[in-house]
């Protein structure tokens, strides 16, 4: 599992780079392409990152078409982050070449093995964000004592 997820995060630098992103930028994008539209407060909660740095890091995104700033219907202070990255062309295809590779790795399953091997990185991924937890509210503990 360590392994996979050192390749994943190296993956997901690389996949960046190619797309003339900051890192932060992309795990940003992947949140909310995850999350769905959320305020820039969220967003610096899902990142750890703070406001300021993500009032940047939007202005960023919204200026290379990944994300569109909308009011908040329910609180004239507030500012929804909705993701628009999902038509963009580079993104698509950057992606598609391990699309293809998954598609190409999962046919080698039987359904009855696809449907097991999908409940464990359901539930692999419930743990890992369960430990982001621990970890983040274990580091604010340090930080601000």
């Amino acid at each position: 599992m360590r392994g996979l997820g050192t390749r994943t995060v190296l993956y997901q630098q690389n996949v960046a780079a190619s797309l003339g992103l900051y890192n932060n930028d992309y795990i940003s994008v992947d949140i909310l392409r995850e999350k769905g539209p959320i305020t820039a407060g969220e967003l610096s909660k899902l990142t750890g990152l703070a406001t300021g740095s993500v009032t940047a890091l939007i202005d960023r995104l919204e200026k290379l078409g990944y994300v569109r700033r909308q009011n908040d219907p329910n609180d004239r202070r507030k500012v929804i982050i909705v993701p628009l990255y999902e038509n963009k062309e580079d993104v698509s295809n950057t992606y598609l070449p391990l699309h293809n590779a998954m598609v190409k790795l999962a046919s080698s399953y039987k359904a009855d093995e696809l449907e097991l091997i999908t409940q464990f990185l359901s539930d692999a991924s419930e743990v890992i964000e369960e430990q982001i937890h621990l970890l983040s509210s274990t580091t604010r503990k340090k930080t601000s004592s």
